[in-house]
């Protein structure tokens, strides 16, 4: 492993990749979500919105291998918040092999920083409450707990 790891805005190039990133993460959250379907799903559009000018994907990369990668896209607040818009930060995934080395956090800064030039000072993003590990890499980096979103599965 090389001793730099660069972030860089995803290219097409990438996408191959990036859809097993998307695996990745869907199979780290399936044990926090009894709700996700057992068959192959998808989370996002990637391609769209590597595309959206509303948004950056970016990667880290180990010199020419992705180990990482995260989005920023600009969404609209509710009616009733003092901010019109906000960055919602999502695909956060880091191969195991290089977690706790700081990388989620370059991420974070990158997509902050892309945040910043955008005009949008209100980052949010969305984790499971028992995924202890990902609470943890968030508020290291100054995310705070916000609203616990809570759900009750009733006989139909």
């Amino acid at each position: 492993m090389k001793e730099t790891i660069a972030i860089r805005r995803a290219t097409a190039n990438d996408l191959t990749i990036l859809l097993k990133c998307e695996q990745e993460v869907i199979r780290a959250e399936r044990p926090f979500d009894p709700t996700i379907k057992e068959e192959e799903v998808t989370y996002y559009d990637l391609e769209s919105l590597r595309t959206d000018p509303r948004a950056i994907v970016v990667v880290a990369c180990d010199g020419d291998t992705i180990v990482a990668t995260g989005y920023a896209l600009e969404k609209q607040a509710r009616h009733y918040l003092e901010h019109e818009t906000y960055a919602y930060l999502g695909f956060m995934y880091t191969d195991p092999a290089y977690r706790g080395m700081g990388i989620n956090g370059k991420i974070i800064s990158t997509l902050q920083h892309w945040a910043k030039e955008q005009g949008l000072f209100e980052l949010r993003l969305t984790v499971y409450d028992a995924n202890e590990p990902a609470l943890r890499a968030y508020e290291k980096v100054g995310f705070k707990k916000h609203i616990v979103e809570m759900r009750l599965r009733t006989e139909g």
